[in-house]
């Protein structure tokens, strides 16, 4: 059975770990995974709450690579592959295949001659991106050339005029970014290691040129205390860098360029399963051949669709990170002029989204974009300081990998380094899944007939195998109970208070359950939500009634569209009664 998580900040306190990492993100959790793997004491902290930043604010693809092509980068375009194969692999419920319809219009380079030469040449550079999947109905599928006519099948709104055809290529999509990042730390703690939300690390601690924790900081009730370990991974996402600026130590530390990538979300419903990739108005300029521009994406995922990638230079702090009221103008902009048919209004963004990933060169002008195009690592042994390492991430799909090589860095400075461990192999918490649709089949027979299933189905996404554990709950009276009108039930908020760590209301609004993925969940549930967190943490009414707005703020952070608002606002610092 499942370890609960535990907040346990004495445990933080009490010893000396192997590793300490800072950042619980899709990098610091997937660390966090790999390192308990290999047998080591592991603890790993995240200011806020677990993946509360850029990756549950990302665009959902696990991406295979095929843009590497473009830039003949072909060790980029076999590694990114095999991080797909693995997050189908060991996360069967969180990730699964999405074809993608390129349409192809005359001749050259926008025509279907041009585009089948480089697919079918992705192909073959990625035999074997099926293996060790053992569901085939959860397989890749190779490039697939249509016709004029079976493109407009599928999109019958498409400008005709010159259109020759497509092309479908498939990709994988997350059901839930924010669920996935839980399902690596969840995994860490099934395996001894002790995390920590809402614990922020506020400054190395230093043993003459070598660092060996923490001051860490509990945002919860403000009290200091020291994290100690042997060897400690900076893997804090856009914030890493600001750890760094102590003059004393990272005396030539500079902050490196990022980019605020952002998507949004959109009240259309899909016309199929298949996304639609359409050239934008920017150009991608590193690619050595390529169409005409980098193209935009219109996904679909929950009843909705999402619509995507917009870049641009961000040097701020990223807590301020936000969307503009203009930029989603130029947004809908650019993706009619892209896809007229859409005829996208104001009206139709729900959600706006947004985090900091590194950029390129720092340089973005004539519509060319540079990307960054690797993790960062630092390595500080090379400015005469052990015991520490940055990672910076810069794509969810490589966090498995490019972790264990920053694990693999950091593990050198061990006098008997422990191997690498398997996680390409090793399902996550509740992955462990031969086949998907056996296992709702069986769900169905076993859960009580009172529980919907669009509930079910959800559980089944979100925890895979271990659907059991909120089954049970729903047994108990008033937890079959819905949240307002959303799918939702109360066992899935006294699931995550007691056994995920939730400790905030939007913790369980916005990265524990589904209710606020697609639209604002309406007010009544969030009324029940704040009840049922009430009566199991026994928060007071003046708690009570913080937690509803600040959730509430959460979301305008969020959402695109709110009555009265002019603006998207921006994210708040901190998301409670917090240190300051």
């Amino acid at each position: 059975m499942a370890i609960p998580m535990n907040r346990d900040l004495s445990a933080l306190a009490a010893r000396q770990f192997d590793v300490l990492i800072i950042g619980g993100g899709a990098f610091g959790a997937a660390a966090a995974w790999d390192a308990t793997l290999r047998g080591l004491q592991v603890a790993v902290i995240d200011q806020s709450d677990f993946a509360a930043g850029a990756s549950a604010e990302c665009f959902k693809m696990v991406h295979g690579g095929i843009r590497y092509l473009q830039h003949a980068d072909i060790r980029r375009l076999r590694a990114s592959c095999a991080e797909r194969t693995a997050m189908l692999r060991i996360a069967p419920h969180l990730v699964n295949p999405l074809p993608i319809v390129v349409p192809t219009y005359g001749h050259g380079r926008q025509g279907k001659a041009f585009l089948a030469a480089g697919m079918f040449a992705y192909d073959l550079l990625t035999i074997g991106k099926n293996s060790g999947i053992s569901d085939p109905k959860r397989h890749i599928a190779g490039t697939r050339l249509l016709s004029k006519n079976q493109i407009l099948d599928l999109f019958p709104e498409l400008e005709q005029r010159s259109l020759s055809g497509g092309a479908v290529f498939e990709d994988g999509q997350m059901y839930n970014t924010a669920r996935l990042v839980l399902a690596f730390v969840k995994s860490a703690v099934n395996k001894g290691a002790i995390a920590a939300n809402y614990t922020e690390a506020m400054r190395f601690l230093w043993d003459g040129k070598r660092v060996c924790g923490v001051r860490a900081r509990d945002r919860l009730d403000c009290n200091d205390f020291d994290i100690r370990a042997k060897l400690v991974l900076n893997a804090a996402g856009p914030w890493a860098d600001y750890l760094l600026q102590d003059p004393a130590h990272f005396s030539g530390h500079r902050r490196g360029h990022f980019s605020r990538d952002a998507c949004f979300l959109v009240s259309r419903k899909p016309r199929s399963a298949y996304a639609l990739a359409v050239p934008g108005w920017n150009k991608d300029r590193d690619a050595l051949v390529g169409r005409a521009a980098r193209h935009l994406f219109a996904v679909p995922w929950r009843n909705c669709m999402l619509i995507g990638v917009w870049h641009r230079l961000f040097a701020e702090r990223p807590d301020t990170a936000h969307v503009e009221e203009a930029e989603i103008a130029a947004w809908i902009a650019e993706m009619n002029a892209s896809y007229p048919a859409l005829r996208l209004t104001r009206d139709d963004v729900i959600y706006a989204n947004c985090g900091l990933v590194p950029f390129g060169d720092g340089r973005s002008a004539g519509g060319e974009l540079s990307f960054g195009k690797e993790s960062r690592y630092i390595d500080h042994r090379e400015h005469g300081i052990d015991g520490l390492v940055t990672l910076i991430g810069i794509r969810y799909t490589t966090a498995r990998g490019d972790s264990a090589k920053a694990l693999d860095l950091l593990l050198q400075q061990m006098q008997r380094p422990p191997q690498g461990a398997p996680t390409e192999r090793v399902p996550l918490a509740g992955g462990d899944i031969a086949d998907f649709s056996r296992l709702a089949a069986t769900a169905r027979r076993e859960v009580a007939a009172e529980v919907s299933s669009a509930t079910l189905d959800s559980w089944l996404r979100n925890h895979g195998g271990d659907y059991g554990a909120l089954a049970q709950l729903a047994q108990t009276p008033g937890q079959a109970q819905r949240l307002g009108d959303t799918d939702t039930v109360m066992a899935e908020l006294t699931h995550a208070v007691q056994r995920e760590m939730a400790v905030h209301l939007q913790d369980v609004v916005l990265r524990r359950t589904d209710m606020g993925s697609g639209a604002h969940p309406g007010q009544p549930a969030i009324e029940q939500a704040a009840l049922g967190m009430q009566s199991l943490l026994g928060w007071s009414e003046e708690r009570r009634h913080f937690e509803i707005a600040d959730t509430e703020g959460a979301l305008r952070h969020h959402r695109a569209s709110v009555p009265g608002s002019a603006a998207v606002t921006p994210k708040p610092a901190a998301t409670q009664q917090e240190c300051g």
